[in-house]
């Protein structure tokens, strides 16, 4: 799609908004196709900011204006994208009469808005949530669950010390490749055959980060191993890391420690005992659809029963907490086939359910298919509405909620848990509460100052096969060295 700008507005934004009404659009300067077109000016005025929005689509045309007052209350890049924004979702609607639920509310971290109008600007959750509804254009229904959860977010981060900190592990491993999966992960028998070498070289970066974090004098709160699947290591794998974390610190004092076992077929009494003994309280079950004929589409290599077995092996295993994944607007997942999962899943009773809005990434599978996922017909808003609705009946709370570009209805991904259950790093990843240091292949470490207003992200080598090629241990050096620069100029 062809963007023009014509005054001070970022681009990218620009993009964002078109991706509401055109999820999955690529855009590019020289393009010269007017025929799907978006032209935005905006203009500076001594008491307001005005923005003209004109949108040409499919040989529909829709022009529509909107000024916003100045408000000491709002700086101008705010301002500005508020006077694009309700131009933008004006002229979209009229070409698409598309209604985004979100309004003109773009960008990962919503709740963040939500907790600033709780914190700074001590709003009542009924004012947060008029000012989503009246500035953002965000509908009844999703301004209540963003206020709802960061409400609970608020009571978390409020208790969470300066002086804390979390860790990242990453096993970017997996025994199969899953069709809508865009993350760096390794399936092949050579490079799976990398997991010995990887570990040896995990284990020291995971004693210097440890170190390093204890140099710096902060508290670890909550661990976090993803990937890829962790449970693709096998046995003494597990072990070696697991034994490696409870060598840097005391488990038993963490607020949590999680471990992805996301691919049921991954999962064995042997290997639940070894985490378990190992101080992991949070494990991951994902079947994403107990419907056997969409896992097979979306290529995800277990059977429903395989998903019960594994639950029921990690419910006998004594560990704390168990979340399952669900993916709501799967290619031939139906309203039907999603409500009847999600009331299994509720039935089994998980202190943690989340629920993701599928998302095309380019580097995933799915993206070949972007057409006929991003079609009307899809009925994922119908089955995300389902999921809330039914996890609130059950007696579940909304606790995290992030978005993602590309998603289909522009949806959001949102955790549900038992009260008290809530998945600590997960907030405090996703509202940027305090520093995550992250180890391994794929990893990036997010440094956070106090008051959460300077954010410096150092990124590890992409893949597993650059990582081991370190081995002067350079990258990690320089790693370490950026973050104690950070600290040290705060």
């Amino acid at each position: 799609m062809k963007i023009e700008i014509i005054g001070d507005v970022a681009e990218y934004y620009v993009q964002t908004l078109c991706l509401l009404f055109f999820p999955g659009a690529k855009f590019s300067k020289k393009d010269s196709d007017d025929s799907h077109k978006a032209t935005v000016v905006v203009e500076k005025k001594e008491e307001s900011i005005s923005s003209t929005v004109t949108i040409t689509y499919n040989c529909k045309t829709s022009t529509k204006s909107y000024e916003q007052v100045n408000d000491e209350n709002l700086i101008e890049r705010t301002r500005i994208r508020i006077a694009v924004g309700k131009a933008f979702l004006a002229a979209g609607k009229a070409v698409t009469g598309v209604s985004p639920q979100w309004g003109i509310m773009t960008g990962v971290r919503p709740s963040k808005l939500a907790l600033k109008e709780l914190n700074e600007k001590k709003s009542t959750k009924a004012d947060a949530k008029s000012f989503f509804q009246n500035e953002y254009l965000v509908s009844l229904k999703k301004a209540s669950l963003l206020v709802d959860i960061a409400s609970v977010e608020r009571k978390i981060i409020n208790a969470c010390s300066k002086d804390s900190c979390s860790v990242y592990i990453s096993i970017p491993f997996c025994p199969s490749r899953c069709s809508y999966c865009s993350f760096v992960s390794f399936t092949s028998n050579r490079l799976l055959s990398l997991i010995d070498d990887y570990m040896e070289k995990l284990t020291d970066d995971i004693k210097k980060t440890f170190d390093l974090i204890k140099e710096l004098g902060l508290e670890v709160k909550t661990v976090y191993v993803g990937g890829g699947t962790p449970t693709t290591l096998n046995e003494p794998q597990l072990k070696l890391l697991l034994d490696t974390i409870k060598a840097q610190t005391n488990v038993d004092n963490l607020e949590e420690f999680t471990l992805e076992a996301g691919r049921p077929d991954t999962i064995t009494a042997d290997k639940l005992k070894v985490i378990k003994e190992g101080g992991v309280t949070r494990i991951s079950i994902n079947p994403q659809t107990l419907n056997s004929e969409v896992l097979e589409i979306i290529g995800r290599k277990h059977t429903v029963e395989q998903f019960y077995e594994a639950y029921e092996l990690a419910t006998k295993s004594g560990i704390q907490q168990i979340n399952t994944d669900l993916i709501a607007g799967l290619p031939y997942d139906g309203f039907r086939s999603f409500s009847e999962t999600m009331d299994s899943i509720i039935e089994l009773r998980p202190s943690n359910i989340t629920v993701h809005t599928l998302c095309i990434k380019n580097a995933a599978d799915f993206a070949k298919e972007k057409s006929s996922i991003y079609s009307p017909g899809n009925v994922a808003s119908k089955c995300v509405d389902y999921s809330q609705l039914s996890a609130k009946n059950a007696g579940y709370i909304p606790y995290y909620i992030y978005r993602q570009k590309n998603t289909i209805d522009n949806l959001e991904n949102v955790g549900f848990c038992l009260p008290g259950c809530e998945g600590r790093y997960n907030i405090y990843m996703m509202e940027e509460v305090h520093s995550i240091f992250a180890c391994g292949a794929g990893a990036v470490t997010k440094c956070v100052s106090p008051e959460g207003t300077n954010i410096v992200r150092v990124f590890n080598f992409k893949y597993p096969y650059e990582y081991l090629s370190d081995t002067d241990n350079s990258k990690i050096n320089n790693k370490f060295n950026t973050i104690r620069e950070f600290y040290k100029n705060l």
